[in-house]
Parts: structure tokens; C-alpha cells; sequence
């Protein structure tokens, strides 16, 4: 009899995850509250990006400095709010400590270029099966600056992509005209990363994804899950708001809504929300050939079948607290400097703000294995920053795990077990 699998999630880790589920012959139910795709979910507003220079993680050597800057400006593309501070501090403390050295910058960048490299492919290949392979484009990722003095002063971060194995292309102020006419002059500096590709419509791609799982058998139940049936170490049914889901395993990848669930699995992980917004102007007069992402403002600007959209911004302030929408405004503001072909007087109908959870790990990777109280229900979730891109070799591994099989990758970087 094929194992009952349920998948806590429908997120693009959930798509993924069931997916890889079917090819090993698994019978998966798909258990989500909202509608795959939709707004809700941090796979639909995401920067678009399929990257495999990724591979930086958060926090580097000496951010701990910068602190109390964190605390004092509400609008900076890193931002505590007061009130959230004594909460999220021992995760804070984990999060800087996981980039105290170069050495564990390193030890992360490896890790994590693991989950990306040849993401864009892995990608393609699935959105052709479902069906939607417009939606994935591989024509690069390009980081812009103001000059190659500002290019080096991020020596380290491109320490760790050349370490790991990401080459790029640098483009001197012409070659970067010549390549991006509508992008405003200020920036003189270029580098390129060929391998890289996005997604033209996150949201439609993972609706695209879970209808394909749907075609292939699985089951979705539209409930939240609350919590699991164990009996004699083994799981039984997984817990809802509509009632039992019977099931022999299962995983956890409901993004930043994980936490209650590792904790009803037995286990008490420092899951937090960097939560992140993004501004798209729609049917938008200028705009970039490529995707890219300036020095001076670390978010992704990335053209998409809906608009121009720029995503970006961390705040630490919890999944309940309202959003601050002039932290989208800041997005909306930088798209305008940067592409002088759009109008000043942009009208509101035409621009979209969204905020979103992005469910964040403190040492910048992802956790990936079984529960400890009970190894039927595994974890996929905290992926942070590279969700979209490391969604299908970490269901890779999840899908090796239930066949008994060695994951490749190793997965041993992932394992929940690191922070117990």
C-alpha cells in the first residue's frame, strides 16, 4: 500500500514537496488554508529571483555593530521594532553569532549553494511539466553599482560566491548602458551572473505546481493544521481545524506558520518572521532588461507578467504586527530614482504594495529532516531568503528521506538536531 503522506503547506516548498512525493509513488494530501498561489502566502510576493549566488547569508562579520541602528530607524532596509526587541532576542543573538567569522560565513555559503546551484534548470523543467514554462526565465541576474569601488567594498560576500563556485561578468559603465539603456546614470558598475534566472509570476507557478499534483492524484484540503494524532511513536492522523487528515508521514513547510507545529512534532526551533515587502507598478513606461539588485538599496528589481515589481526589506516585528506601508513606499521611491523613464506623478491605482513572511532560520539555513519525538513527520521549512530557489533540491532530499534513500545533498547542514 502506498504511503498516506501529508504535506503540511502549499507554499512553493509544499508544490515542490509533493511533487517530488509522487515521483517516489507516495499518495499525497495537500493541507493548506488559503488558496495555493494566493496573496497570503510569502511564495506569491517574493523578488522573483532563481539564484544560485545565493549563497551569502544574512549576517557577516561585525554586523552586531549596527544593532543599534536597527532599533533607532523604523524605515532601514534592516529594521527591530522596539516593542518585538525582548521576544526576538535570543534569536537575534544566534543570528549575529551565525556570522561572527569569515570561517562560518563560509561553512554557510556552502551549504547553501547546495540548495541553489542549477536551481533555474530544476525550475524550468518544472514549469514545463505543469504546463507553464514561460513562466521561468534564464537570461541572468545582474548587480548593479555606482562604481567598482563599491563593487569591492562587498569583498567578502563576493569572496563567498567565488568560493562556493558562482562565476559572474563584470561590465564597465559603457557595457552597463549598453546593456540596460532606461537605468539612471548613477550606477557605473555592473556584474553578471549568467546562471541565474526568475520567475515571471510566483504566484501563478505555484498554483500552476499544486494543479499539477492535483492531476497526478494528490488530494487538497483546504483546513489549518493544528497539531498531530502520535500513538506508540507513530503518527496516525495529522490534526485540523475541519478534523483529522489520516496519515503515515508527513511535513512541515507552512513557511513562517511552522513554529507551533515543530513544537506539536516535539521539537523547539527559533523559527522567526523576517518580514518583507514589495511595490510593482503595473504596465510600467521603463524598466530593466534583467533582473537586478542595487548596492544602495539590496532589493530585487525584476520586471514580471504583472508589473515592475522591487522586493526587498527586512523587518523583525513579528507575524501579528500591522504593516508598516511606507516601508513599501521606500521600494516604490527607489523604483522611481532608478528608472528616470517612469513618471513622478505615478498614479496610486497603478502601484501594489504587499507584505509578506519570510520564515527565517537564525543561521541562515534552512531545517530539513525528521522530527525528533516522532521521524514520520519530517521539516521543510525556514528557508528565509532562497525559499523560491532551494525549494526543489530541498524537496529532493525530503523525497530521499521518506524513500530511505542517502540525500544528495548531504543533508546534515539542515538537520533540526543542530539546534536542540
Amino acid at each position: 500500500m502506498a504511503t498516506q503522506l501529508a504535506i503540511i503547506g502549499g507554499g512553493i516548498m509544499g508544490a515542490c514537496a509533493a511533487l517530488a512525493a509522487q515521483r517516489e509513488g507516495m499518495q499525497v494530501t495537500l493541507i493548506e488554508p488559503g488558496t495555493p498561489g494566493g496573496e497570503q502566502a510569502a511564495s506569491y510576493g517574493n523578488g522573483c529571483w532563481l539564484s544560485p549566488a545565493s549563497v551569502v547569508p544574512p549576517a557577516l562579520p561585525g554586523l552586531w555593530r549596527k544593532v543599534p541602528k536597527f532599533l533607532l530607524d523604523p524605515l532601514g532596509p534592516l529594521a527591530i521594532r522596539w516593542s518585538y526587541f525582548p521576544r526576538v532576542a535570543p534569536w537575534l543573538v544566534r543570528y549575529l553569532a551565525s556570522g561572527w567569522t569569515e570561517g562560518r560565513v563560509m561553512r554557510t555559503g556552502h551549504a547553501l549553494r547546495a540548495l541553489v546551484r542549477g536551481a533555474p534548470e530544476l525550475h524550468a523543467a518544472l514549469a514545463e511539466e505543469a504546463g507553464v514554462g514561460h513562466l521561468i526565465e534564464r537570461r541572468g541576474l545582474l548587480y548593479i553599482y555606482p562604481s567598482r569601488a563599491a563593487f569591492e567594498a562587498e569583498a567578502l560576500a563576493w569572496r563567498v560566491r567565488a568560493e562556493t563556485g558562482v562565476k559572474w561578468l563584470e561590465l564597465n559603465e559603457d557595457e552597463l548602458r549598453q546593456r540596460e539603456p532606461e537605468l539612471d546614470r548613477r550606477y557605473r558598475f555592473g556584474v553578471l551572473v549568467e546562471e541565474g534566472g526568475h520567475c515571471r509570476d510566483p504566484g501563478a507557478y505555484v498554483a500552476a505546481l499544486v494543479a499539477l499534483a492535483e492531476r497526478q492524484g494528490a488530494r487538497r484540503v483546504q483546513a489549518r493544521a493544528t497539531g498531530f494524532r502520535i500513538e506508540g511513536g507513530r503518527l496516525r492522523a495529522v490534526l485540523t481545524d475541519q478534523g483529522e487528515v489520516p496519515a503515515d508521514r508527513a511535513i512541515i513547510c507552512a513557511g513562517a506558520h511552522s513554529k507551533a507545529l515543530a513544537r506539536a512534532a516535539g521539537d523547539s526551533l527559533p523559527l522567526e518572521s523576517e518580514r518583507g515587502y514589495h511595490a510593482m507598478v503595473e504596465a510600467p513606461e521603463a524598466g530593466p532588461r534583467t533582473p537586478m539588485m542595487p548596492s544602495d538599496g539590496k532589493m530585487s528589481v525584476t520586471m514580471t507578467d504583472r508589473g515592475l515589481r522591487c522586493a526587498g526589506q527586512v523587518e523583525i516585528a513579528g507575524i501579528e504586527a500591522a504593516p508598516n506601508w511606507k516601508r513599501a513606499e521606500i521600494l516604490r521611491d527607489h523604483l522611481l530614482r532608478s528608472f528616470p523613464g517612469l513618471p513622478r506623478d505615478l498614479p496610486a491605482e497603478r502601484v501594489r504594495f504587499w507584505m509578506g513572511h519570510r520564515p527565517s532560520m537564525p543561521d541562515g539555513l534552512p531545517v530539513i529532516g525528521p522530527a525528533r519525538a516522532c521521524p514520520d513527520i519530517l521539516y521543510g521549512f525556514g528557508h528565509g531568503h532562497v525559499g523560491l530557489v532551494a525549494a526543489p533540491r530541498s524537496a529532493e532530499i525530503l523525497a530521499a528521506m521518506l524513500a530511505g534513500r542517502p540525500p544528495q545533498p548531504d543533508a546534515a547542514p539542515y538537520a533540526p538536531a543542530r539546534f536542540q
